[in-house]
């Protein structure tokens, strides 16, 4: 069976040309609400009851929103594909493969207004292989072997079912790749990935706490001509 990741029915309402008016009119009203300091979650609540928008839409655009704060924090830190070379990089891996196994299944995908390119798969501690997997893994590695990196951190999600087999794919498909590997299994991904040079990830939290950070998923979607929803 072909899973088709992120996928959910009702995409093709949530989402239609039509629906991307009203939520990018729900998104300004929640960006002026998070810039005066209120929480992103009941701001969308607030707006999206008045918007009458659903849950998956709203969290399309929680995902995708940021304080102004938060950009310019994430500007400042934000590196180059070519600025990596030579150097190791930090990868959250349940994060960035599963990104890439939706972009492979065609799959709804969000451009955040950070720049980073975020779905709406929520992984609560299950995951499975797919068909993806095996190419979204050689994606991420063609990039950074064409970036000339001498080092490639995985960090993955330890109590996350099949993170084991996964760890054991990754290292598989690494063989032929002329960088460095280790990959380790931990309990908290996030902080370990805090104060950390050249990481690689879309999660707002890391990206607010970590020192230098690469956006290789958007790079992945340029080099294949691909582009995602804007919801704001």
């Amino acid at each position: 069976m072909n899973a088709k990741r992120g996928y959910v029915p009702e995409d093709d309402r949530n989402f239609s040309p039509e629906a991307l008016k009203t939520l990018q009119t729900a998104s300004r009203h929640i960006l002026y609400l998070i810039n005066e300091g209120y929480d992103i979650k009941q701001a969308s609540t607030f707006v999206g009851n008045h918007f009458l928008i659903s849950e998956r839409q709203r969290l399309a655009i929680v995902r995708s929103l940021a304080t102004d704060t938060q950009l310019q924090n994430r500007q400042k830190k934000q590196l180059s594909i070519k600025d990596i070379s030579g150097t190791k990089v930090w990868i959250d891996g349940f994060n960035t493969i599963i990104t890439l196994e939706i972009f492979l299944s065609d799959s709804i995908l969000l451009t955040g207004m950070d720049g980073t390119i975020r779905d709406l798969a929520s992984l609560r501690g299950t995951y499975r292989m797919i068909p993806e997997t095996y190419r979204a893994i050689q994606m991420m590695f063609d990039v950074l072997q064409n970036a000339n990196v001498i080092a490639v951190n995985i960090l993955l999600d330890e109590p996350v079912s099949n993170s084991g087999r996964l760890k054991s794919l990754i290292a598989d498909i690494a063989e032929k790749y002329p960088f460095a590997l280790y990959i380790q299994l931990l309990k908290d991904v996030d902080r370990k990935l805090y104060n950390k040079d050249n990481v690689i990830t879309s999660d707002s939290v890391i990206l607010d706490h970590c020192n230098s950070w690469i956006n290789l998923t958007a790079e992945c979607l340029r080099l294949k001509g691909k582009s995602s929803l804007k919801v704001w």
